[in-house]
């Protein structure tokens, strides 16, 4: 098993040489024996909500929900046998690759808590990014031990991307 030669993301909102960056900062966090893609979507804090309420069964705004495509567990190599109901044939010049999920992302909740936190939007959109990537390569933070794990996974991709806290 090789590390998958890359991470692919589908985002209108994002202009392809962000689109490649945020790819080539998740590089490592996964082995796969095909390329990994996420979708990557934003929407409005009504929307957010009613997803959180009809996902989740929680009636209020959130930053990002993340809906995995299967059940990846954190650390281990994904396997396209192991997941074929993943995998998305070759089109074209494009190889096959995984679908890992979705990830929604609040850009109202972003834009308060960028400022709360005294960084920049780029960056909290950035994180929200990253953390519900992280959701759909099987990574929590239910326990204090998981959650150490994924804070250090974000922290790792942050610094790639040259977001660090302030």
């Amino acid at each position: 098993m090789k590390a998958a030669s890359k991470f692919c993301l589908e985002c209108e909102q994002l202009g392809r040489r962000e689109r490649k960056r945020f790819c080539k900062a998740l590089e490592g966090l996964a082995e796969s024996d095909l390329p990994l893609f996420l979708e990557l979507l934003f929407t409005d804090g009504e929307t957010i909500r009613s997803l959180n309420r009809e996902k989740r069964n929680v009636d209020r705004v959130t930053d990002v929900l993340s809906f995995p495509a299967d059940n990846f567990e954190a650390g281990k190599s994904i396997r396209s046998a192991e997941h074929a109901d993943c995998v998305e044939p070759k089109r074209g010049l494009r190889r096959a690759r995984l679908y890992l999920g979705s990830v929604v992302i609040c850009k109202e909740r972003a834009e308060e808590q960028a400022e709360e936190y005294g960084h920049s939007y780029e960056r909290e959109i950035f994180y929200l990014a990253v953390h519900g990537a992280l959701h759909c390569l099987g990574y929590d933070h239910e326990t204090e031990e998981e959650k150490a794990i994924m804070r250090e996974k974000e922290e790792y991709v942050m610094q790639k991307l040259g977001l660090k806290r302030i």
